[in-house]
């Protein structure tokens, strides 16, 4: 018997999996690891996690993964992108390495390592607003080598910024959500939560 609730897949190439896999399955979904383009056509939604971007980039080439997930994005699968995954949800970086590709999905800029090198690392407190994730209080965000949107198109929602800079680190495109930060680094699941909503109402 299949479990209840949506099958969500973590893309397990690099970063925080384990992470991402507990906070999926606390909010419901049946929570998988994917590394294999055979693997992709079992899912209901897509997390990419944090990172290192360029390695996700060519991590993805290397496990034919690249183009397969550019298809199924573009086709309407729901994905969910935190710090790298936010850069490879981008349909264009501002300083991307000569030749660096994404999945792409969200009409917006960003720019990697925005807020500094590991050592810069910082938590704040995002107030979220829209989409009924807002009225239950600001959310506390973790920043480790994070990247912001520097420019995003008409149909790309802002969810967040960082209080300190002004800089967008929230944003939702349709079926496909992004932060900069890492929400399953602390117990607040309610991006989480809204991912899974995104794809419960996507199937």
């Amino acid at each position: 018997m299949k479990p209840a609730g949506p099958v969500i897949g973590v893309l397990a190439l690099q970063g925080d999996v384990p992470e991402h896999l507990r906070a999926l399955q606390d909010v419901g979904a049946r929570a998988v690891s994917v590394r294999r383009p055979e693997e992709l056509h079992q899912l209901d939604g897509l997390v990419i996690p944090g990172g290192e971007s360029t390695t996700l980039w060519r991590l993805s080439v290397a496990f034919d993964m690249l183009e397969p997930l550019r298809k199924l994005i573009a086709s309407g699968l729901p994905a969910f992108g935190s710090c790298a995954g936010m850069i490879m949800l981008a349909d264009r970086l501002a300083d991307g390495v000569t030749g660096q590709l994404t999945f792409g999905g969200i009409d917006m800029t960003v720019r990697r390592n925005a807020f500094g090198r590991q050592v810069d690392s910082f938590e704040s407190d995002i107030t979220l607003s829209g989409l009924g994730i807002d009225g239950t209080g600001p959310l506390r965000a973790v920043f480790i080598r994070a990247p912001w949107v520097e420019q995003n198109g008409e149909h790309v929602a802002v969810l967040g910024t960082e209080e300190r800079t002004g800089r967008i680190v929230a944003v939702r495109q349709g079926q496909l959500l992004a932060t900069a930060f890492h929400p399953e680094l602390t117990p607040d699941r309610r991006i989480h939560e809204l991912f899974v909503d995104i794809v419960k109402d996507n199937t």
